[in-house]
């Protein structure tokens, strides 16, 4: 019996179609394939040059500069929520870093992998300050305006079927940037989804300062980048990519005097994070100073929110949850050793 199922388990396997190495066609092609959100300020959207710029870039310029030690190796493909998973899966992109909540379902049954959380945010509401509308608890009855197919939507009608509360829909299927048009024509009383979103495309209303956005929170939206499932060697990665930003930020290294702390450290974790002391690249493909061109290139966890979503940016986000453990916030990286 045991025999047997041992040669079926064998067969299943050899039938099984083999998983392509994404480092290796990465390395081939000779640029990263990213997939990134469409126009969302801060976050990623394109610039007076034609370039792309926001945190999500520089996530994927991170990935590019630890494989080829060259962060500018690098195609973005903007794609929106509802078509990132197929692209994915199709091959068309190596990862998919936009703004894609990491749910139970996405996460089990679309084939794809969440690496790690690397923006921690939550569903939220704005609504004119002319309403008088100070909480959610507020909107009984209201229409409010949704992206269709988003996971605000099925987010939206558990809070007020919870809470007992009735509400219209007015859902877009295409952009987040139709549904903040509707609600600012006032065709809904309030616009919902992720309150990062809320603020990005915020920017794009032309008086802003008539709109506020409610305090309640109804969600726990965490965001990170997707990768296909199996591929375990880049789902590594993909996620130690994003732990050396936040080890570096936690050693007060940056990109502007990561070349002294590499010539000076005796602390042995910052030698093997900079290179100088183990091969920690040969572990997974990469090359010794994989972790060093990322904090040269690109900068650490802070500097990239700082400089794209910070407080002294159109944006101004507090870091919140997105701070650091030691400061009170939930980003915590294992050691690197």
């Amino acid at each position: 019996m045991a025999r047997v199922m041992m040669l079926a388990a064998a067969a299943l396997f050899a039938a099984a179609p083999a998983l392509a190495d994404t480092l290796d066609t990465v390395k081939a092609r000779g640029h990263l394939l990213c997939g990134a959100s469409p126009n969302l300020p801060g976050f990623s959207t394109t610039n007076e040059k034609g370039e792309q710029v926001g945190t999500e870039n520089d996530y994927c310029r991170a990935i590019a500069a630890a494989i080829f030690g060259d962060a500018t190796k690098i195609k973005f493909q903007i794609l929106p929520p509802r078509d990132a998973f197929t692209v994915l899966q199709s091959g068309a992109v190596d990862i998919f870093a936009g703004h894609a909540t990491w749910t139970f379902a996405r996460d089990v049954s679309l084939g794809v992998d969440y690496v790690v959380t690397y923006f921690y945010d939550g569903q939220g509401f704005m609504v004119t300050k002319k309403s008088g509308i100070k909480s959610v608890k507020e909107l009984d009855g209201a229409s409010i305006c949704l992206t269709q197919g988003s996971a605000s939507e099925l987010a939206l009608a558990d809070y007020f079927s919870a809470n007992n509360l009735k509400y219209k829909a007015v859902a877009f299927a295409d952009r987040e940037d139709d549904a903040r048009r509707a609600y600012e024509e006032g065709r809904c009383d309030a616009w919902t989804t992720d309150r990062s979103i809320i603020a990005a495309r915020g920017i794009g209303l032309k008086n802003r300062d008539q709109h506020v956005i409610l305090p309640e929170v109804i969600t726990k939206s965490p965001l990170g980048p997707v990768v296909r499932h199996g591929d375990n060697r880049w789902r590594d990665i993909a996620y130690w990519v994003f732990n050396v930003m936040v080890i570096a930020e936690e050693k007060g290294i940056t990109s502007k005097n990561v070349d002294e702390v590499k010539a000076s450290t005796k602390d042995a974790e910052v030698q093997r994070l900079l290179g100088t002391r183990d091969d920690m690249g040969k572990l997974f493909g990469l090359p010794k100073e994989w972790a060093y061109n990322i904090i040269k290139q690109v900068g650490n966890y802070g500097e990239v929110w700082d400089r794209h979503i910070g407080p002294n940016t159109r944006l101004g986000l507090a870091r919140g949850a997105n701070e650091l453990h030691t400061k009170g916030g939930l980003l915590y990286a294992p050691p690197f050793r």
